[in-house]
């Protein structure tokens, strides 16, 4: 740990202890805990001093060369080196680094692609989709038209099926994108069907796009597809914000959404950090941990399938599964994920497709391997865990049962440091 990172941690040890307190919990938690949540992961600590320097300090409203304030000389420089990354890892032609989270980024390509009451056709929620692609709940429902396309029986995107909808609806948007979808798209597939209705061929990434930018997923931008929006954390490991993806032919359009549409200036700490993240997405040894993330994933499904357990889609062909917790154990999602978290084992609760649960006591538990391939851990610790899942999902309610094993995961987390926590000795006390 450097020398000025040292004396602001000892400055906020002294000023806030209580807030203290809990940042060095949480450094304990992640470091003595597994993660299993696929949209969560461990950045890198050059990120994390991105993150902590002084370009928290500046404004910089607008894009480099056309700012509003003065002073932009680095910002500049840091923000064309983001782009020009981004671009790169991602075969894209412009890149806008700006969006503060994935929400705004998405809101960012509909409002500067379409007009309020046009059409989208976007995936289902419970079949796997994502609030920002138009769910009832969200506020893009009341302004733009969506219709949603679902899974077939198998668990697969019925690709006859959605180009039927298409002809039907003839909306001005396809939208390929997923938060818990185990199977890999057909991009091919999606840019067919749009330009047979003559709509825009729109992918969001956001839980693969390290995984793409690795070159281990397929990328929608060489398939043709005119924006391609991703977070830069999640499969990344950046910080947490937005990347679009697009043709210059709508550079323009989507840069004017981004600012003054919908936000004002960037965190270009931030956008720093987006910059070192894009590097190391470059690098050979990106390549291998994301080659590590899907070795993981099919390991730990086919353990929990060897165990009975029903998987959405009968397993995974991308980084996350999703348990039918309920025809397997009997149990709600929260429940089971109140199991868990008592064994130091951290996993979500999430709808099934036509879930007829409730959303906070839904039929399903989603599982990832990003994290834990993140910490080097690899088929053998895949297997282990399975194994203690199912342990405990069969036994919920066994506090002993969960004692033993969350010191089993401390043991084991032990071996397999996070970047850029534990920062120094901190004493957790185990659940029991």
């Amino acid at each position: 740990m450097g020398t000025a990172m040292r004396d602001f941690r000892e400055q906020l040890s002294a000023f806030d202890p209580e807030v203290y307190r809990e940042i060095v919990g949480e450094e304990a938690r992640q470091r003595d805990g597994i993660e299993l949540i696929p949209s969560e992961n461990y950045t890198y600590p050059e990120v994390l001093a991105a993150l902590g320097s002084v370009l928290t300090n500046k404004y910089s409203e607008g894009y480099p060369g056309r700012r509003y304030y003065g002073g932009q000389e680095h910002a500049d420089a840091i923000e064309r080196l983001a782009r020009a990354r981004a671009c790169e890892i991602f075969s894209a032609e412009h890149a806008n680094v700006q969006p503060l989270s994935g929400s705004p980024m998405n809101q960012a390509v509909y409002f500067g692609l379409l007009e309020p009451g046009d059409a989208i056709l976007a995936m289902d929620l419970s079949h796997g989709g994502h609030l920002t692609h138009g769910a009832p709940v969200s506020h893009m429902a009341k302004v733009f038209n969506f219709a949603r396309y679902r899974t077939a029986t198998d668990g697969a995107i019925d690709y006859d099926a959605l180009r039927r909808q298409a002809l039907a609806l003839r909306p001005k948007m396809i939208l390929a994108g997923f938060s818990s979808y185990p199977r890999e798209y057909d991009y091919s597939q999606f840019r067919a069907i749009a330009d047979e209705v003559g709509a825009l061929a729109m992918a969001d990434i956001s839980h693969i796009g390290g995984l793409v930018a690795a070159g281990v997923l397929a990328n929608p931008m060489t398939a043709g597809f005119d924006v391609v929006t991703t977070t830069t954390h999640k499969t990344l490991r950046g910080p947490r914000g937005g990347l679009i993806l697009s043709r210059k032919a709508y550079a323009r359009q989507l840069d004017a959404a981004v600012f003054p549409g919908l936000q004002g200036g960037p965190h270009m700490n931030n956008v720093a950090a987006a910059a070192i993240t894009f590097r190391k997405a470059s690098e050979p040894a990106f390549r291998a941990y994301a080659d590590k993330v899907l070795a993981n994933a099919q390991a730990m499904a086919s353990a929990l399938l060897a165990e009975g357990v029903e998987l959405i889609a009968g397993g995974t062909e991308n980084h996350l599964m999703v348990v039918d917790t309920v025809r397997s154990f009997g149990l709600d999602g929260q429940q089971a994920q109140e199991a868990l978290d008592r064994a130091r084992i951290t996993a979500n609760k999430q709808v099934v497709p036509d879930d007829t649960r409730p959303p906070m006591r839904p039929s399903g538990l989603r599982l990832g391997t990003p994290a834990c391939a993140t910490r080097g851990m690899g088929r053998a610790e895949m297997e282990t865990i399975a194994g203690w899942i199912v342990r405990i999902l069969r036994h919920p309610d066994d506090d002993g049962l969960a004692g033993m094993i969350a010191k089993q995961v401390v043991d084991l987390c032990r071996g397999f440091p996070v970047p850029g926590a534990g920062l120094e000795p901190v004493t957790a006390e185990l659940t029991t």
